[in-house]
């Protein structure tokens, strides 16, 4: 029987569930319109606060989070694509590695596009008034592509995770959970100092409070 070791701290886990929780929100909030579109730019306002704070924890955060843990180069993805790779993954494997990195990029675009965006009927965002009108539009239009882009990458993501969990038998979903994941060797994982925990929590704290305080979020 293979050993659980903790992997993914309460951070990423409420990190993860929470933007899962938004962008569906963002979707159907968007596809009412009407007076939804002002929860809608709230949930941007709370998912850029997110992705603040996930930019930071890869860089300072738990080991598993660390991009440097999981972001590896073009050599290492395409020799785990080759099945050549036989090196245990309790983090994300190096094709997943770059999933994260293009999720995160693809959602920070949405929420910077966001920012100038408007309906054309109800409400903009909360910058749209730096830039002209038809310069807003456009700009809106980019937003509905990268949406566009971002589901795409989400569906992938899912396909992904649905064969890890069904035909690698690795419990990826509940690992999301409570954290604990499968595995072989005995090496000890590397943890964060508390201190540094404490600082980037209080950084991104910072960086919301301001945001709010500049764009009225």
């Amino acid at each position: 029987m293979k050993k659980e070791v903790h992997v993914w701290d309460i951070w990423i886990r409420l990190f993860h569930w929470t933007l899962v929780a938004l962008i569906l929100f963002s979707w159907l909030s968007a596809e009412l319109g009407g007076i939804w579109m002002e929860w809608h730019t709230q949930a941007g306002s709370i998912t850029a606060g997110l992705i603040v704070f996930r930019i930071l924890w890869g860089l300072f955060g738990s080991w598993s989070a660390r991009f440097a843990t999981f972001v590896r180069g073009p050599k290492a993805v395409l020799r785990y694509l080759k099945r050549e790779d036989n090196a245990e993954y309790l983090s994300h494997n190096p094709l997943g590695g770059w999933g994260v990195v293009a999720l995160l990029t693809l959602i920070t675009l949405q929420v910077l596009t966001g920012l100038f965006s408007n309906d054309d009927i109800f409400i903009e965002g909360p910058l749209a008034y730096l830039i002209d009108y038809d310069t807003s539009i456009a700009i809106t239009g980019i937003h509905e592509l990268i949406f566009k882009l971002l589901m795409l990458t989400i569906i992938l993501h899912l396909a992904g995770v649905a064969f890890h969990q069904r035909v690698c038998k690795e419990k990826l979903i509940q690992a999301m959970f409570h954290g604990r994941k499968a595995r072989k060797s005995e090496t000890l994982l590397p943890q964060p100092s508390r201190p540094t925990a404490l600082l980037v929590l209080a950084l991104a704290a910072a960086i919301g409070i301001s945001a709010w305080l500049l764009f009225g979020f």
